[in-house]
């Protein structure tokens, strides 16, 4: 399948809704596993479920930052996209610590936080 037979992915279109809301399914399975993973496996499951975001760039990140904040919406108390990582760092991007000193996250608020604690609670929170 071509990029141009997957649905363009506007921001707040039902195609991009469809789209973060499997990128939350895919994630919350990575949790319930207790698992880290990478940004490329989520663009592969993302484009298995036909659509295309690539690895790297503004629409990934766009999607993460509405993946956490849908989850915040719905009363979560931890940042979901903890646990996507960077193969070569192992760690999230730059664009995630960003988020979580935003609100409602406010993870700056909180003395010595890191993601990797993050990323314990999430576990914690979605874990079997």
């Amino acid at each position: 399948m071509t990029d141009t037979q997957f649905p363009r992915l506007r921001h707040g279109s039902e195609a991009w809704l469809a789209a973060r809301d499997r990128m939350v399914e895919i994630i919350k399975d990575w949790a319930t596993e207790e698992r880290t993973d990478f940004y490329s496996t989520l663009s592969v499951l993302l484009r298995e479920s036909h659509f295309s975001v690539p690895p790297r760039g503004t629409l990934m990140s766009h999607l993460l930052e509405a993946a956490c904040r849908v989850e915040a919406d719905r009363g979560v108390p931890v940042m979901l996209t903890a646990i996507v990582v960077n193969k070569r760092t192992g760690r999230p991007s730059d664009q995630f610590q960003t988020l979580a000193e935003t609100e409602p996250f406010r993870r700056g608020d909180v003395p010595g936080w890191t993601w990797e604690m993050e990323k314990v609670a999430v576990f914690a929170h979605y874990g079997r």
